[in-house]
């Protein structure tokens, strides 16, 4: 099935619908959703992604990442896609978007305005597979750490939001 993203400009308003591996070999600014999961310990929810992504296999990131469907409203993108990777549920919040680009080494470009949400679970997710090869419930600390000794293993955006989540959490 082939999945279109919504292009947009800076200020979120839609501005045309791409083929989303078109948006991404040309890099243009396109609307995408990243979900932060916390457990009652304030651990966050880690995924790492599967080797078959198109970009970014293998590397750590947040529990849910996508783009929400042309006309889709975000909150249920949001979910949707957590349910489709993680196999879980959560009551979402929107906390604030981002823009950022970052290009990878295949030649594809994120360039995303990345709206950002947190939830809160204490759920073991059964991931799907084709999306994530593992998970992990982290300190802040503890990833905060990780990704000083291991920057190469975390996703370019995951390492962008993590100040702006720090910021509102503590």
């Amino acid at each position: 099935m082939t999945e279109y993203v919504s292009l947009v400009d800076r200020q979120d308003n839609e501005t045309g619908i791409m083929e989303k591996m078109a948006a991404h070999q040309q890099g243009l600014l396109h609307r995408a959703l990243s979900v932060f999961i916390f457990n009652d310990r304030k651990e966050f929810l880690l995924q790492r992604r599967a080797a078959a992504k198109y970009h970014s296999p293998l590397l750590w990131t947040n529990a849910c990442c996508s783009h929400p469907r042309p006309g889709e409203v975000l909150i249920d993108a949001a979910n949707r896609r957590l349910m489709e990777e993680m196999n879980m549920t959560s009551d979402l919040s929107h906390q604030f978007s981002f823009i950022y680009k970052a290009e990878f080494e295949n030649g594809l470009t994120e360039h995303e305005l990345d709206h950002v949400f947190f939830g809160r679970a204490n759920l073991s997710p059964v991931p799907d597979p084709d999306e994530v090869s593992d998970w992990k419930y982290l300190s802040l600390a503890a990833v905060e750490k990780d990704i000083a000794l291991h920057p190469d293993q975390y996703t370019a955006w995951f390492k962008l939001i993590l100040p702006k989540v720090k910021a509102i959490l503590y």
